[in-house]
């Protein structure tokens, strides 16, 4: 029995216009263990909320295609499940805590009644009492007075929204929780509290995590493993020990480490990587980070490097890594 909970192969996603195609994704390999967190990292624009969205099959009706690839939840495959069947795995086996709490609750419904919602959706013989019961317990649960359920969303501050996303999220103890950015919105006295309240409901559900995020301070201290994106694809993946302690990095892995700013230096500017990510809509034919790397050569922009094994779980998609006819070796 594999002990992987998700298994994500050669995934395809396009956004189509009425101008351009536009490659979200391309050719995407990830998996997850189950009770492990997985830290998704990389720039705006990579296709990290792209990712979660599919998982989800949330992509925009008419706009958003998955072409090609599997998405295996336990045997299942989301890409090719019906949308009867997503309703009934969408927050029973798989929830999705998104970006903006300020956003992602009714403003006109209770907080207890948005909570209850999903009780009754996946536990329709539930009494009335046992869901009352039931909200009760996921308001203590995420540190918030059950008696505060008949309030709504405008009488709670940011984090107390978020705790209440988290809330609705792990109600019906999924398998697999995404969480885009979860703590982007708050403010910063009140991030870690969210994110430790984070890691040990996981622990208390037993539930995998894809945790998305730009923060490589948070992926080092909550995550098991870490996948690096670029341009759609995964260019560096490993355990956190191999991303954040290993000595051999992709470049744009080095570059992300170089513009964290040092403490204890005193600079007046911080390193960004220079240029900008590919257009989507006209990708280059060979690697996608050619025109921003800083160890290119001549090769690197007619062939597109695979990913390759570094040591033991640490892979890395380069031509430095994983020579090509006429490339180059590590």
């Amino acid at each position: 029995m594999s002990e992987n909970l998700l298994e994500i192969r050669d995934l395809h996603v396009t956004y189509r216009t009425d101008d351009d195609e536009i490659y979200a994704l391309n050719g995407v390999d990830l998996a997850v263990k189950k009770g492990e967190t997985l830290g998704l990292v990389g720039e705006t624009g990579a296709g990290k909320t792209t990712m979660a969205l599919s998982i989800m099959r949330l992509l925009p009706d008419r706009v958003g295609f998955i072409r090609q690839g599997e998405i295996m939840l336990e045997g299942v495959n989301l890409a090719r499940a019906t949308d009867a069947d997503m309703r009934l795995l969408r927050g029973n086996d798989v929830s999705m805590i998104f970006q903006d709490p300020m956003t992602s609750l009714n403003p006109i419904h209770t907080v207890g009644r948005q909570i209850a919602e999903v009780l009754i959706l996946h536990n329709p013989s539930a009494s009335r009492d046992e869901i009352e019961l039931k909200v009760d317990e996921m308001m203590e649960t995420v540190g918030i007075p059950a008696d505060r359920k008949a309030e709504y969303p405008h009488q709670f501050s940011g984090g107390m929204k978020q705790r209440i996303i988290i809330a609705i999220a792990l109600s019906c103890n999924p398998k697999l929780l995404l969480a885009d950015e979860p703590t982007t919105a708050l403010d910063v006295t009140i991030q870690a509290q969210v994110l430790n309240m984070m890691g040990e409901l996981k622990e208390k559900f037993g539930a995998s995590m894809i945790l998305i995020t730009h923060d490589l301070g948070v992926v080092a201290q909550i995550c098991d493993s870490v996948a690096i994106m670029y341009a759609g694809e995964i260019i560096e993946a490993g355990t956190a020990e191999d991303i954040f302690e290993g000595k051999s990095h992709h470049p744009y892995t080095i570059g992300l480490f170089g513009a964290i700013p040092d403490m204890t230096k005193k600079t007046r500017r911080l390193n960004p990587i220079d240029g900008l990510m590919p257009d989507p809509s006209t990708l280059p034919p060979g690697c996608r980070f050619f025109e921003r790397c800083p160890s290119k050569d001549g090769d690197c922009g007619a062939h597109r490097p695979g990913m390759a094994p570094v040591s033991g779980t640490h892979r890395i998609k380069c031509r430095m890594f994983a020579p090509q006819p006429g490339g180059m070796r590590e």
